[in-house]
């Protein structure tokens, strides 16, 4: 299945869902009908438009990060770095440094894939653009609006990632 499909089925997929469960969830507490049509209407479409980007973010950041692995060995040295060089920080440092030469002795056979926090960003701005949009909505029954979307998001774009990186490498949304 080409790029182009994925992205339009998953998007028609998302705004059929969303709607009818916005509008159930909403209908539950508001007897205003054009209140439930109109937040069922916007969850839809923000969640179909959501998916679109998503889903494109998702496959461009596994075409450039999927193979990388994290290493937590710079982090300390840049934490530290910003701090004055007193007794307590080279201390610091030292127990960090100690930790961190232990743990990657264990750990240099078990790197962390990057792939793991691929969706974490996609996540983050779909979870927060769907909450404002549905708060400035006005939206009756705001969590139980948004939190199947944020929940099945998380989900979708894990096993999205790992579907793209089993695949043999083809063009991502070749243009």
């Amino acid at each position: 299945m080409s790029s182009r499909v994925r992205l339009i089925l998953s998007a028609l997929i998302s705004f059929f869902f969303y709607f009818a469960w916005s509008y159930w969830a909403n209908s539950i507490t508001s007897d205003d009908q054009a209140l439930v049509l109109r937040s069922a209407l916007v969850q839809g479409t923000l969640s179909a438009t959501i998916t679109l980007l998503f889903t494109f973010i998702l496959e461009k950041l596994v075409s450039k990060f999927g193979q990388s692995y994290l290493s937590l060995i710079f982090i300390v040295p840049i934490i530290c770095t910003v701090h004055a060089k007193t007794k307590q920080n080279i201390a610091i440092f030292r127990s960090f440094r100690n930790a961190l030469n232990r743990s990657a002795k264990y750990l240099s056979n078990n790197a962390i894939p990057g792939t793991l926090l691929l969706p974490l960003l996609p996540i983050a701005i779909q979870s927060s653009i769907a909450i404002g949009v549905n708060f400035v909505n006005q939206t009756p029954n705001l969590w139980l609006t948004v939190a199947p979307s944020i929940v099945i998001t998380a989900i979708y774009g894990y096993v999205y990632t790992f579907t793209l990186l089993a695949k043999p490498t083809e063009p991502v949304l070749s243009e």
